[in-house]
């Protein structure tokens, strides 16, 4: 028995972690376990800190990524202030039979602000089996290991569910209370500097009362950027959402807010090296993981990042056109090459900045959008396209073309709102109400209008913002919106069907999450469908 094994039999079996997790143990005695005691006090040697515990950083937002292919790879990562050794995955079956210790790779950024080192480990872990669960260990040099599981995808067409939101900030308070000149505090409240609220922490835990497969983070993941320390505001984001993330892939979108001042070229720094996306054609080390793609049975999902394309300067810095047409080439063959794959049925879109919302005096949809991809989703027949960005629910008509006028005002292909044939259209949800302390559900035009930024100003010599130059049009794509909650998030339901070339469809349910501990309350449901590509 190799010393990771050791490690592994042990914690598994001195925790009861099988028990915990609902697995069912094998009728053979575990290796570790009572016929095997000497191995395991051995593992607990192995695994203590040997040295100052100061210089040992716990293993801390542990978090999951699938890889290209869902059902053979998933990536564990997480992160720490202090360099380590032997960073290392041990990965185990779902009734404890260890089987491989896998290295993470070492990655880091200095944030410009505070000049703090980030080190992230990235362990792939490949070569797994379709729909399958495991159970791993996360760890490195003197740290005490840290246990979850997974569940990889299916092979083929299988049914399985999928969450989203955007715009979360934290629950947690990161900043003194500065007073009025005329007011003196003896000593001033800490308050939430990221634009979060108790809800960042509600909306996590009603993802986990779903239980889905895998979760899509439609950008504004943590607003570090807005933040006084943003190091700590990243820490605090995976501490509240480690606990649904070590357990089932989280898949981001960068949105405006990840871009952080001096973080990089373009400021994505922080969020490349916290996450390990499948690579992608077209990047450069500038633009590594701000694109990419995943299937997971029938559905091809692919993340964009909007600053690219967007006339909105909305983050830390301008970063409009910084692929120069790499990321628009990408997505135009990989929509193709989705729409060529009879194994694929379903294309989902997941970007931030958005082509449609009715909420007045907030940011609006971009023109951006609407020229350089819509007409993308349009020719290769995107299914569904999940953002966030306006911080609240609300989703279209099948959309497919769009008037000739400046706003390139989206067509309503039909206006059906509880099945919806998507390949007539597809279907935008503006799904932002991951936790934000601004929510814009209280804005919305009576009746539905849209504000469409469509171009930008010079910038404002103050502050160095281009402000956004806005062209009000009706919205007669607008299907159903949410003005009564703020919060909530949708699950999507993929049921294939039964026969070659038959109907398979999505059951869309969105949630209002009305209080602690995640309680949820439907708000509604509805049906998008379309033949099976398998004909």
């Amino acid at each position: 028995m190799t010393d990771d094994e050791k490690i592994f039999t042990h914690h598994v079996s001195r925790r009861g972690f099988l028990t915990a997790a609902g697995a069912v143990l094998a009728a053979r005695p575990l290796a570790g376990s009572a016929d095997a005691e000497p191995a395991a006090a051995s593992a607990a040697d192995l695994t203590s800190a040997a040295g100052d515990p100061a210089k040992i950083p716990a293993v801390s937002g542990l978090h999951l990524q699938f890889g290209a292919d869902a059902a053979a790879e998933v990536v564990v990562s997480w992160h720490a202030l202090q360099p380590t050794r032997n960073a290392r995955v041990l990965l185990g079956r779902a009734d404890g039979r260890y089987e491989r210790s896998v290295p993470a790779k070492t990655v880091s950024y200095t944030d410009a602000k505070s000049g703090q080192v980030v080190y992230a480990f990235h362990a792939s872990l490949r070569g797994l089996q379709p729909d399958h669960e495991y159970i791993y260990a996360a760890l490195h040099e003197g740290a005490e290991p840290a246990l979850a599981t997974f569940r990889t995808a299916p092979r083929g067409r299988g049914k399985f569910t999928f969450t989203s939101f955007g715009d979360q900030g934290t629950p947690t308070l990161g900043k003194r209370y500065v007073p009025p000149a005329d007011v003196t505090l003896p000593n001033p409240p800490l308050v939430n500097d990221n634009l979060g609220s108790p809800a960042a922490g509600d909306t996590t835990a009603g993802v986990e009362r779903v239980r889905p497969l895998f979760h899509l983070f439609n950008g504004d993941l943590c607003y570090a950027n807005l933040a006084t320390d943003r190091v700590r505001t990243w820490w605090d984001f995976w501490t509240n959402n480690s606990r649904s993330a070590r357990n089932r892939p989280w898949m981001p979108a960068a949105g405006n807010h990840e871009n952080e001042l001096g973080n990089g070229p373009i400021g994505y720094a922080a969020y490349q090296t916290y996450f390990s996306v499948p690579p992608a054609s077209g990047q450069t080390d500038v633009t590594r993981g701000l694109w990419y793609s995943f299937t997971v049975g029938s559905v091809r999902v692919i993340s964009l990042a909007n600053d690219d394309i967007c006339y909105q300067d909305g983050g830390n810095s301008y970063v409009r056109g910084y692929s120069g047409g790499a990321q628009k080439a990408w997505l135009e063959r990989e929509l193709a090459s989705a729409r060529a794959d009879r194994g694929v049925d379903w294309v989902v879109v997941c970007m931030h900045q958005v082509a449609i919302s009715t909420a007045d005096q907030f940011n609006g949809a971009d023109l951006g959008i609407r020229e350089e991809w819509v007409p993308l989703f349009d020719r290769y027949g995107v299914d569904l396209v999940v953002c966030g960005h306006e911080h609240h629910y609300e989703r279209s008509h099948p959309i497919r073309g769009a008037a000739a006028n400046p706003t390139r005002t989206p067509v309503p292909a039909s206006t059906r709102t509880d099945v919806v044939n998507t390949t007539k259209g597809t279907v935008h949800m503006v799904l932002g109400g991951g936790g934000t302390s601004a929510p814009s559900n209280q804005l919305f035009f009576t009746p539905p209008r849209c504000r469409v930024i469509t171009k930008v100003a010079d910038p404002d010599p103050k502050t160095g913002k281009r402000p956004p130059v806005y062209v009000t049009e009706d919205a007669p794509w607008s299907a159903v919106r949410d003005a009564a909650n703020s919060y909530g998030f949708a699950a999507f339901t993929v049921a294939p069907g039964t026969r070659r070339g038959g109907t398979t469809t999505m059951r869309v349910t969105y949630y209002d999450v009305v209080g602690p501990d995640g309680a949820l309350k439907p708000f509604e449901t509805f049906t998008l469908q379309r033949p099976r590509s398998d004909a």
